[in-house]
């Protein structure tokens, strides 16, 4: 077995010695048969909360009233859940309460997805009750028992399965999807938070068009924040090559085809609860984005937008207008090659331009390093401290 396996197996013998059940489950066990790297190990245990703490001797309780105790053992964090029914779920997102039980298969029976429903004792023998194995083979997304049940449990399932298709590249089986057609205004009743973190997975997937397919064919999209009034617009996004953007420039090339400007951007944005930071860069882009349509880049907005956004812009541009990646390449290489990259690479300070032209600081310094800058920038005028000094004495007597 695998490394991270191996690593944990001391944690599954230490429950088991103590007379208890221990296996991997969920996540990491789908992510190791379907060979892929595994993020988290995850365990499930017959152990209460509190038996799993008199095993062990660093634990923290990070969610100890649904079960989960997390444990560092030589060095290394795991949670581990006791095995549990869960009562009625009151709010589309969390049960009201949960039973402990010492059975596996019960605990498995709760779980969303068959290839989620999964365990694997330490050896590496598979617990597979609900042929989890056989939909991850057929490379198909179904519900653990009735999907209709499960998506009313927790609405965000349904946006996890279509996370899913974009990650895995598998496909809904049909009675999930009708289910998720049906159950889809559930979602209003989730936090946009939960929503958002999905979303943005959904983004990152290898399969994301087949995803957002999915998500205007069973009309998800409805119940997303901004996008109510969008098929047309998502539609027109599906025709876009956008097989080679990042996440982050996904979200420009949706706000592109919303037709989002100004401050219903941002607007758009603070709906998804995005960080500030994610939203000023992601306005940075469509900004540059919007000016490279309508002309090429003045090498006073190639030193502004700095290499990271020069390349997210043509990114997004080269899928809008069809080109190729030279001209991309090309603005890269005019961004390498500017004089100076950064107002502190000017050779000459605020206090010398007071001294020289014998003046107190005020809003003209800004003004007049904005020209240096310019001057430099376009090589009127060598990045050397003498030449600025006649330049600017020259300037101030004109």
């Amino acid at each position: 077995m695998i490394h991270k396996f191996e690593k944990a197996k001391p944690v599954l013998e230490m429950i088991e010695n103590a007379g208890f059940e221990a296996y991997f489950v969920g996540g990491c066990v789908r992510d190791y048969l379907l060979e892929k790297p595994i993020e988290d190990v995850d365990i499930a245990t017959s152990a209460t909360p509190d038996e799993v703490k008199k095993i062990f001797q660093k634990t923290v309780d990070v969610g100890i009233e649904h079960g989960t105790v997390l444990v560092i053992y030589n060095g290394t964090q795991y949670e581990i859940t006791t095995f549990r029914t869960e009562d009625k779920y009151e709010d589309f997102r969390r049960p009201a309460g949960v039973t402990f039980i010492r059975s596996l298969n019960e605990d498995l029976k709760r779980r969303d997805f068959t290839m989620n429903a999964i365990a694997m004792d330490k050896e590496g023998k598979l617990i597979d009750p609900f042929d989890g194995q056989k939909d991850i083979r057929e490379k198909r997304i179904r519900t653990v028992g009735i999907a209709q049940e499960r998506f009313s449990e927790d609405a965000l399932r349904m946006m996890r399965a279509i996370r899913f298709v974009s990650q895995l590249s598998f496909s809904l089986e049909e009675l999930t999807k009708r289910a998720l057609t049906e159950n889809k205004y559930l979602l209003k009743e989730i936090a946009v938070e939960r929503k958002t973190v999905e979303f943005e997975k959904l983004l990152k997937g290898v399969n994301r068009r087949e995803a957002l397919k999915l998500m205007i064919e069973t009309e998800m999209f409805l119940y997303l924040p901004g996008l109510e009034n969008s098929r047309n617009d998502l539609e027109k996004m599906l025709q876009d090559p956008f097989d080679r953007l990042s996440a982050l420039e996904m979200w420009v090339l949706l706000i592109y085809r919303l037709g989002l400007k100004n401050e219903s951007i941002e607007e758009f944005l603070r709906k998804w609860k995005l960080p500030v930071k994610k939203i000023k860069m992601i306005q940075k882009i469509v900004h540059y984005v919007s000016s490279r349509l309508e002309s090429e880049w003045s090498n006073r907005q190639l030193f502004e937008a700095k290499k990271e956004v020069i390349i997210h812009t043509e990114n997004v541009l080269n899928v809008i207008t069809r080109n190729g990646l030279a001209l991309g390449e090309k603005w890269i290489e005019a961004y390498d090659s500017l004089p100076i990259k950064d107002r502190s690479e000017l050779q000459v300070s605020g206090n010398d331009l007071m001294k020289w032209l014998d003046r107190k600081g005020g809003p003209w310094l800004k003004e007049l390093f904005q020209k240096i800058e310019n001057a430099v920038l376009n090589r009127e005028l060598l990045n050397q401290k003498e030449k600025i000094k006649e330049w600017v004495i020259k300037c101030n007597q004109n």
